[in-house]
């Protein structure tokens, strides 16, 4: 069933169009992603179709039995009001009575001998009752603490943003709704909420429109992109590994129109120039294709952010943290922390929110100082810090006096020197924008600024404090492009479950209590650890001296060489060494060898792979075909997903098998 339609929207602010003729049809089921560069105006786009702000031209018509909630991404409230209260906030009669029902039972407890507020209570609870809006409160309290509050009575006025922002997300969550709509969800918060809340939207019926950086997310719940690119919009029938490949596919379309077009406006451009004379209606007719194509402004442009920014030499000694301890009141964030950081080194850094991270990128920075241990940097390291507030930026100043702050001229990583505005190009800041008033830019728009100036330095270690909040997808696959070949080291704390997966080789894990553990591995490596309870592989944070950088380092905590198949337990050779003692005794009296099952399983996996593969390919092509059948789409898209966990599974266990093969046949030749 079709609940909204959107009919040639356009938007414009002064000069610059935001979006332009933009269409597209909703239905009931449609879980819907609105990606495109910070810019474009996706928080318009999406402030319009709620009717919180105003198109030029066009209309949105939403069906009239449509309820639409809205999460804004800075959500204000009464400083006033509690937790639940602010839950219940809406025009919706369910939220309304419950309100009235907590405002006249805070009052009550204010004023326990009122018998008219007495009456009022009883006629509410009446009220609660008849509408069952007792199950709502009971739903609220349930998706505030999963999403980290739990002190209900607790006043907004007192919160930060982040916990505000929760807050708002479980009042759009609770609020019965057709159609939900929500900028920028996952920011604020922590990796194991942003997991819970993907679960939550993959099973809630009813529509979904969403813009977010997470890739992950968009890839699990949308089963529709909707692309802001250029003023124009492109909707794609998928999820956002799909998109992918659909985007890529229109591009080369276009290249190939614009070459074509190009190649044609030269062959005129001959014509013209060897003096054809208009005298015939022929000629007249040529003359005016060539005019006609020489003031076509073409549709294809494919903006991409360049960073391409040098960085300063960097020696071998470059962090030592050393029994570090901090604390805020009754809080113990960091208790004896050890590590001594290495050439290469990627470290993301996770946990709740609250639990250190960013204390201890401050520390490491020197803005806030240990209450004991040290943190000492090697005489050649120069710290480029992206932090997550930016309150450095002036709103009044312009753009290019912001970047010429910190260098008039850039030497890029190829060696050449570019002035302060042609860097600013290349993060595409036109000439007209580098003279607007930074108060004028979007948020995403300012995170790129700043983004760029931290780089602009010339860093050798970065330390990112969220970098994904409020950056678009373009920005961070270049970011992450950039940080392939950085070759520093790079100490991130994200929420962002892609990204550290994309750039990272170690997690270092706020646990709680101080207690601070670095494993090994990418986010999703860590995941499965904690998933299998298997984390044995964490260590005080202190890497092997003379580890590599990428992936290499292991702590001594670690196990040294001890190595561990899928299941977390010790592999054959392994197990072999532990049993065998300093002698080697045991080992040549138990030797290695596949047990019944293995040995089959050694046997078919080969086979069992290919057809794993040969589905995935299968599914691929059906999910093209069915590109306008979204119930089609979404059941193909869960078994996409189940066949490529099946998959990463068999390629985990024909690793062991060939290793313990290899181990076998080694141990035969002996």
């Amino acid at each position: 069933m079709n609940i909204m339609t959107v009919e040639h929207l356009t938007k414009t602010y002064g000069e610059k169009v935001l979006f332009q003729d933009a269409s597209f049809g909703m239905d009931e089921h449609d879980k819907i992603g609105v990606i495109g560069v910070n810019g474009t105006g996706k928080s318009t786009f999406l402030r319009i179709i709620a009717g919180l702000d105003q198109a030029d031209e066009g209309k949105v018509a939403i069906n009239r039995d449509v309820r639409v909630a809205y999460l804004a991404q800075n959500p204000e409230f009464d400083p006033e009001l509690t937790v639940l209260r602010a839950v219940f906030q809406g025009e919706d009669a369910q939220l309304q009575v419950v309100s009235e029902y907590m405002e006249a039972m805070e009052l009550l407890e204010m004023l326990p001998g009122d018998q008219g507020l007495a009456e009022r209570v009883t006629r509410l609870t009446q009220e609660m009752d008849r509408t069952s809006a007792w199950n709502l409160e009971n739903e609220a309290k349930t998706v505030l603490s999963k999403l980290g509050i739990t002190d209900f009575s607790q006043k907004i006025g007192s919160m930060s943003g982040g916990q505000r922002k929760r807050v708002a997300l479980a009042s759009a969550l609770i609020i019965p709704s057709e159609l939900l709509i929500m900028d920028e969800p996952t920011n604020h918060l922590d990796n194991d909420t942003v997991g819970w809340l993907e679960s939550f939207l993959q099973k809630r019926r009813g529509a979904l429109l969403l813009i977010t950086h997470d890739r992950y997310f968009l890839d699990r719940v949308c089963n529709v992109m909707l692309e802001l690119d250029h003023g124009r919009l492109f909707r794609y029938e998928a999820n956002y590994s799909r998109f992918l490949e659909l985007k890529s596919e229109r591009e080369e379309r276009e290249a190939a129109s614009e070459q074509k077009r190009q190649n044609l406006l030269r062959t005129e451009l001959a014509w013209i120039r060897r003096g054809a004379k208009a005298r015939s209606t022929k000629q007249r007719a040529r003359i005016e294709r060539f005019e006609k194509l020489q003031s076509q402004v073409t549709e294809y442009k494919s903006d991409s952010v360049d960073i391409s920014v040098a960085s300063t030499r960097l020696g071998r000694k470059i962090l030592e943290i050393s029994d570090l301890s901090k604390s805020f009141g009754e809080r113990q964030l960091i208790y004896g922390l050890n590590y001594t950081a290495v050439p290469g080194d990627r470290v993301g850094i996770i946990g709740l929110n609250g639990s250190g991270k960013s204390t201890l990128l401050n520390m490491i920075a020197g803005r806030i100082q240990p209450d004991a241990g040290e943190i000492e940097l090697g005489t050649t390291v120069k710290l480029g810090y992206y932090t997550q507030e930016h309150q450095e930026m002036d709103g009044k100043m312009r753009v290019l006096d912001y970047i010429k702050e910190e260098a008039e001229l850039v030497t890029t990583a190829d060696g050449s020197r570019i002035s302060a505005s042609q860097m600013l190009e290349r993060f595409l800041f036109t000439g007209a924008m580098q003279w607007t008033p930074i108060e004028k830019l979007s948020g995403g728009e300012r995170r790129r600024l700043y983004l760029l100036r931290v780089l602009m330095s010339a860093p050798n270690v970065l330390l990112l404090d969220e970098p994904t909040n409020d950056l678009d997808i373009q920005t961070l696959t270049v970011l992450e492009a950039y940080l392939d070949e950085f070759p520093g080291a790079v100490f991130t704390v994200s929420h962002d479950r892609y990204f550290l997966d994309r750039t990272v080789d170690k997690i270092m894990a706020f646990e709680g209590d101080g207690k601070v553990a670095v494993h090994v591995g990418d986010y999703s490596d860590y995941q499965e650890r904690v998933q299998r309870g298997d984390l044995g592989g964490g260590h005080d944070a202190e890497p092997e001296r003379g580890g590599s950088g990428k992936g290499g380092n292991q702590g001594s905590g670690s196990g040294g060489n001890v190595s561990r198949n899928g299941s977390g337990s010790l592999n054959g050779a392994a197990a072999q060494d532990e049993a065998a003692g300093t002698d080697g005794r045991a080992a040549r009296t138990e030797r290695l060898k596949f047990s019944y099952n293995e040995q089959r399983e050694y046997e078919a996996i080969d086979g069992k792979i290919e057809a794993t593969e040969a589905r995935l390919t299968e599914i691929s092509v059906e999910m093209e075909q069915a590109a306008s059948d979204a119930a089609r789409l979404q059941e193909l898209m869960q078994e996409q997903q189940t066949a490529e966990a099946e998959l990463e599974h068999l390629i985990e266990r024909w690793t062991y098998l060939n290793e313990l093969a290899e181990k076998i046949e080694s141990q035969r030749n002996q």
